[in-house]
């Protein structure tokens, strides 16, 4: 095998832009739209739009502390997909948001 960037399959990512948001946010809860749209690249109004689409869906809450936005998870939410119908978001979040040192994901490791 190739590599896939290499693949003639166009560039994509494996999550979409709400799955990205919805990551960031949850590594990070009191994150800026500002520093929400750095992190993953995309406009900050998209990153507003996306807020507000995954609080209408229920993945997310927000809540004022003074001049600032905190925004909740909600891991007991379920993926919309029907091939994913019945399984939470939470796990999912949990491996993605898991941070190294370097600031890059990884998943923790299997004690069975």
């Amino acid at each position: 095998m190739g590599d896939p960037d290499q693949s003639g399959s166009g560039s994509w990512t494996l999550l979409t832009g709400h799955g990205h948001v919805l990551v960031e946010i949850a590594r990070n809860p009191e994150a800026r739209i500002r520093d929400i749209s750095a992190a993953v690249e995309l406009t900050e109004r998209t990153v507003q739009a996306i807020v507000a689409d995954l609080e209408a869906a229920g993945y997310i809450t927000r809540s004022r502390t003074g001049r600032r936005t905190r925004y909740t998870v909600r891991h007991d939410s379920q993926f919309r997909h029907p091939a994913q119908e019945g399984l939470q978001v939470g796990p999912f979040l949990a491996l993605l948001a898991v941070a190294d040192e370097e600031g890059r994901t990884t998943p923790e490791p299997d004690n069975s």
